[in-house]
Parts: structure tokens; sequence; C-alpha cells
């Protein structure tokens, strides 16, 4: 699993949900379609800083109890996803499920496994390397747009 950054002309590894894609709440697939990056979270903290509700805990991963390492963490920078596609990735599709992606809290984000890169694990969200995912939320700005296909 790879990430194009077209703008950049780089390519990140990248982990994306353990289950099938989808745009369906509480389905924990990752979102497909066009998207736009709502809001950015987490400027100048250090890499590895875990994120709860988008807020800074203050404390790095390996900081944190065993059992708390061993989740999926959000960590180091927070992208925040919105769906441009109504019925699609935004708002309720024609069953009348939820498909909204900013609702889903789907984020591109840090990861505290890097070593799983590369291997659908996550909850839904889009995992990146942590030192990749601060030059990543350095070069794009609220407003851009994002495509996820599978």
């Amino acid at each position: 699993m790879f990430f194009q950054d077209c703008a950049l002309q780089k390519s990140h590894v990248i982990s994306t949900s353990l289950r099938p894609p989808s745009n369906v709440k509480d389905s924990l697939g990752t979102p497909r379609g066009l998207h736009t990056i709502a809001e950015k979270h987490g400027a100048g903290a250090p890499p590895g800083i875990v994120f709860k509700g988008r807020v800074s805990l203050g404390k790095h991963f390996g900081e944190l109890d065993p059992s708390e390492q061993a989740k999926n963490l959000i960590t180091t920078r927070i992208l925040w996803l919105r769906g441009l596609e109504p019925g699609v990735n935004a708002g309720k599709n024609a069953a009348g499920e939820v498909v909204d992606t900013f609702d889903r809290y789907v984020y591109i984000h840090g990861t505290n496994h890097e070593e799983r890169l590369g291997q659908h694990y996550s909850a839904g969200c889009i995992e990146m390397n942590n030192l990749e995912i601060i030059g990543l939320f350095d070069q794009v700005r609220v407003g851009d747009l994002v495509w996820i296909e599978d």
C-alpha cells in the first residue's frame, strides 16, 4: 500500500484498514473517493506524541503502559478528512446509512506501529511513518484534495 503525493512526486508506505474498504459508519473500513483535508492537528509536536480526541497527551507512545502501546495509537500529526461526494462519503447513502468520512473521524496520521506499515492494520484511518507525516503535514493545506482508492 502506498500513498502517492503527486505535488511532491513522493510515495509513502501506509497502512489502511484491516477490514475491506467501506464508506459506511461503524464498518471500520477505509473510505474511498474524493476527500478534502478539513482540519490539521499537531503542528510542532515531537514525533511519536500521542493524541486522543485530537489533543496531545504530551507523551511519546514509548512512555505509555505496554497495554496502551499494543493499541493502534494516533501519533505525531493528524490530517482530518472530509468526504466530498454526497451519498458516497458525505452524509447518507441511498439506503440511509451514514457514509460521512468526517463524522467517522477518519484521519491520515502517524502510528506507533511503523513495523506494520504496508499491511492492512488500521481501524479505517490511513497510517504513516511519523517522520513522513510531519513532512506531508507541512506541505499540505486545509482544503487540499485527497483521492482514496483501493
